[in-house]
């Protein structure tokens, strides 16, 4: 498996070795040994997992759980192709703001593992896309917040020559600014905290994370 912290402290993108036959294929997404490995814990306790289906040119986030009770996600493509989008959305986080974008698909079953308080969206690429979540808590509607995925002051790298189709809460999102000013927006403190003890309180950077 080849790993790769991103652009945003703490999130990590992990790549497996895929083992294709004239069966057809066998890949694992997550490997525990290479989570502790790059993380330095292991994996949350898995609360719920997420299963979304997407026709091409669907937006989904950006979405972040209200902190706390805080939120982390593992996250893959089973089906179709994405481009991934991960938001340091952590007022306080020295990558406040930043962003790192990747394509998650069939081919490279890539996962990434977002933090607590990190945002997540993607872009379908194609139709029948289906994402899977590894989740470290239960959906709680009135925890579940979102940043527009368009505010100009993040320049996400959206793909043109799709159609954009988004939800009416994503459409309605605040701004990141707007967001912090509001008094939505995680703390990054508390963030790495609530990280810490979801990964056995291992973690020993002041990021959360070996990287």
């Amino acid at each position: 498996m080849q790993t790769r912290e991103l652009d945003v402290r703490g999130a990590h993108a992990f790549t497996p070795a895929v083992f294709p036959d004239e069966r057809g294929l066998f890949v694992a997404p997550y490997q525990h040994s290479e989570f502790v490995r790059v993380v330095g814990g292991p994996l949350f306790p898995v609360a719920q997992t997420g299963h979304s289906l997407s026709r091409r040119g669907v937006i989904r986030g950006i979405h972040f759980t209200r902190t706390p009770p805080g939120m982390a996600t593992y996250v893959h493509c089973a089906r179709g192709s994405a481009l991934d989008l991960v938001v340091d959305l952590r007022v306080g986080s020295p990558t406040f703001g930043r962003w790192d974008a990747l394509r998650l698909d069939t081919v490279s079953f890539r996962a990434v593992h977002l933090p607590v308080g990190v945002g997540h969206a993607f872009q379908a690429l194609e139709d029948d896309t289906v994402m899977q979540y590894l989740l470290s808590g239960g959906y709680v509607p009135e925890d579940e917040k979102a940043v527009s995925v368009f505010d100009p002051a993040l320049g996400l790298p959206l793909l043109d020559g799709l159609p954009r189709i988004l939800s009416p809460r994503d459409q309605e999102a605040p701004t990141l600014a707007v967001a912090e000013r509001s008094g939505l927006l995680p703390e990054y403190e508390t963030c790495v905290r609530l990280d810490a003890r979801l990964h056995g309180a291992t973690l020993s950077r002041a990021g959360g994370h070996n990287g």
